[in-house]
């Protein structure tokens, strides 16, 4: 009967401006196309309404921890859900590993330059006066896992000078979509989600942390949450998911 009334007042809040949204998802930037879709066919099975906030992982947990109403956080890697976990944010039942990634380096779609990523790899040599993108290594899981793998094959001391930090792994992609930069680095599917960028290389999965996604409900999530991390974590997800380029975990 509440859910019916509810829908019943549905009209009445939305032309008054009053309409909240059912729950409200933080999730890191390089989730966007395929999360969007996997929230799309969620609300056409069960008319709720998603409302999705994007940016930083390290952004988003701070935006929690300062307050900020999520009902689930959705992290491009563990530590910032370690983060919250520590500030007892999140229910930690809850907490799954939903996804996983890979970490490629690219070029503008146009350019024709070829670089083979293994130890000690000519990133330097290739780079010039010119410039890398990459999320805030210092903060940022995509900056993160970049500067580990660098370090991990050695470049990093040749190549740190020249990195432009962007605020989050889109706005890295953005740099060389533009042909602000001359290489990035991203994960697949960021890279596959941009036409005007192409993939380089893949990064040696050895070289880095594995790339992990977790999920968990906030400590004030809404009932109703808890149905759609159920979905994320379904069938019908994944197939979204694996469609972007994602491998779901079970």
């Amino acid at each position: 009967m509440k859910k019916i009334l509810a829908f019943a007042l549905l009209p009445l809040l939305l032309s008054s401006g009053a309409g909240a949204a059912d729950m409200t998802v933080f999730a890191a930037a390089s989730l966007k196309e395929a999360l969007d879709a996997v929230a799309h066919d969620y609300m056409q099975r069960s008319q709720d309404k998603v409302v999705i906030s994007y940016g930083a992982s390290s952004a988003l947990a701070r935006q929690i921890d300062n307050g900020a109403p999520a009902d689930l956080f959705l992290s491009a890697d563990l530590d910032w859900m370690d983060y919250l976990a520590r500030r007892r944010l999140i229910n930690q039942a809850s907490r799954h590993e939903l996804l996983g990634n890979q970490l490629v380096l690219i070029a503008p779609a146009a350019s024709s330059a070829t670089l083979k990523i293994g130890p000690g790899f000519a990133l330097a040599a290739q780079l010039g006066a010119e410039k890398l993108a990459m999320a805030n290594p210092d903060a940022v899981p995509a900056g993160k896992y970049g500067k580990a793998a660098l370090l991990a094959l050695g470049v990093w001391p040749a190549v740190a000078a020249k990195v432009v930090r962007a605020d989050n792994v889109r706005a890295a992609l953005m740099l060389v979509a533009r042909g602000e930069a001359r290489y990035g680095i991203v994960y697949r599917t960021d890279a596959l989600a941009e036409p005007k960028v192409r993939i380089v290389d893949t990064f040696p999965a050895t070289s880095h942390a594995p790339i992990v996604y977790p999920v968990a409900l906030t400590v004030t999530a809404a009932p109703a949450a808890k149905e759609l991390l159920d979905y994320l974590q379904g069938e019908p997800a994944a197939v979204v998911w694996r469609k972007f380029g994602f491998t779901a975990l079970k």
